[in-house]
């Protein structure tokens, strides 16, 4: 089930929002944390996110199996005053357990669609070169932009590329 949590949603799943987190950095995803990632670094930023929903400048879309949260994305929906049309999609992140199963990209179709109905017209995205959630953003329509070689980090400290997308929709209205 795929829904969007309001900031006391948010606060209310610290916990499986913290446990799909480290999930992933454990997992070897380069989501901004490096391993070992212990709960009250993951607590503290999901509080954060929490806080960004209270103030309007994110969207967080959560999917749920029978053992709670399984997947997450966030739209960045806070832009400057000249980008009121844009959207930066943010930690698109599914735990392990849920993988294989369509859960990320029915979260993306949710992103896409909240993005229109906020009246939203262009998406942007980046994220490890090379990598599965390059190959889902691909099949689901997004467009390269390009490469940026040894951008980040992965957990355990090795350098990887990232690659930015976009992604235009139709025009609302």
């Amino acid at each position: 089930m795929i829904e969007i949590l309001a900031a006391a949603g948010a606060l209310a799943s610290l916990d499986d929002l913290a446990d799909v987190l480290i999930d992933c950095v454990h997992g070897g995803a380069s989501v901004s944390f490096m391993a070992p990632l212990d709960r009250g670094r993951a607590l503290a930023f999901w509080r954060g996110v929490a806080a960004g929903v209270e103030a309007g400048d994110r969207v967080l879309v959560v999917a749920r199996d029978g053992e709670g949260i399984v997947g997450t994305v966030q739209l960045v929906v806070g832009q400057p005053e000249n980008q009121p049309h844009r959207v930066d999609i943010a930690k698109m992140l599914v735990h392990r357990r849920g993988r294989r199963r369509g859960i990320a990209a029915a979260l993306m179709r949710a992103a896409e669609a909240e993005a229109r109905r906020r009246g939203k017209t262009l998406l942007v995205l980046d994220t490890v070169s090379d990598s599965d959630a390059a190959r889902l953003y691909a099949r689901l329509g997004w467009q390269r932009v390009g490469v940026i070689p040894g951008y980040a980090l992965m957990p355990d400290g090795t350098p990887c590329d990232t690659t930015y997308y976009y992604r235009r929709l139709a025009e609302v209205g």
